[in-house]
């Protein structure tokens, strides 16, 4: 076990130390992120891994069930299988309701609903992603093939994946979402999606929400500058982005998109959705704009969520 810890100010030292004494028998390091982003911790963590199969676990994520990890790396006796991924966001009523709202919708950015790119079951839509894939039910998983072009996001929150195919893939930064495209660019198109959940914490307040979309958007242009990145958001449909915008002007589209979903689950979570949608567009609508003069990451310094 790895844990990459980036200057944290909570009791994630104090919890690991813990853990140490009282389970010598585990092998794990913790390893220190000066960069202080989750990209380069995995990427980090990446290069003193030693077993078969990776798992990045994120610091908001908590797994579902003891037996997560068995049934996650069930689809791995087929040798052709690239990668795991849960298939949902487990919901839980005790979580704050943007955090329901998330797992609800299936996705943490509400953009991704209108480019269809999203990759956890939506109780909006029905399915778990809007990207045609090939995919076959094979009892505890849908196997999926996925090829040349847009695909869904898969690769974070409880993403597993075969370290041999990893070598040569990153130097400082590893790019979750991309990891999916350079796998796909080799020739490892096979990935399943396990029917388990895991848990997102992603948000507490509009206000961290609206951090966490700034620091997307603003660390995306940035790394996209320095040729990091891979994923094709460039390719995506055009027309949905500008649905995204027209819904989300006018409001009362996304009011009955919140309705529908209501009525399919209920939960108040669910009348978060104009406001997300609103966040979201003058955050990146500002970002991208700012992006033509001035392009940096988010600061992490006091970064908490």
């Amino acid at each position: 076990m790895i844990v990459v810890d980036a200057g944290s100010r909570d009791e994630t030292l104090a919890v690991v130390n813990k853990f140490l004494r009282e389970h010598s028998g585990i092998k794990l390091r913790l390893l220190s992120n000066k960069m202080r982003t989750g990209e380069a911790g995995k990427a980090l963590g990446l290069k003193v891994a030693e077993n078969e199969i990776i798992a990045l676990v994120d610091s908001d994520n908590v797994l579902e069930s003891e037996d997560w990890l068995r049934n996650m790396v069930e689809p791995f006796a087929d040798r052709e299988i690239a990668g795991t991924e849960p298939l949902y966001y487990t919901y839980r009523r005790q979580d704050y309701y943007i955090t329901r709202y998330c797992a609800l919708l299936g996705m943490n950015d509400p953009l991704c609903l209108f480019l269809g790119n999203y990759d956890r079951y939506s109780q909006l839509t029905n399915k778990w992603t809007g990207v045609p894939v090939s995919q076959e039910d094979k009892g505890n998983y849908v196997e999926v093939e996925l090829k040349g072009g847009p695909h869904p996001t898969i690769g974070a929150n409880g993403f597993l994946v075969r370290r041999k195919l990893l070598e040569g893939f990153f130097d400082d930064y590893l790019f979750d979402v991309d990891l999916v495209c350079m796998l796909v660019e080799r020739g490892h198109s096979r990935f399943a999606k396990v029917k388990i959940g895991i848990v997102h914490l992603f948000s507490r307040s509009m206000g961290t929400f609206a951090r966490k979309q700034r620091r997307r958007i603003r660390d995306y242009y940035y790394y996209r500058k320095l040729h990091l990145r891979k994923y094709p958001w460039h390719s995506l449909h055009k027309g949905a982005l500008w649905r995204f915008i027209l819904f989300t002007i006018f409001t009362l589209p996304l009011l009955a998109q919140a309705g529908k979903g209501y009525l399919r689950k209920p939960d108040r979570a669910w009348f978060f959705h104009p406001l997300a949608c609103w966040i979201t567009l003058v955050v990146y609508t500002w970002a991208t704009a700012t992006s033509l003069f001035v392009i940096k990451p988010e600061k992490r310094e006091r970064w908490e969520g």
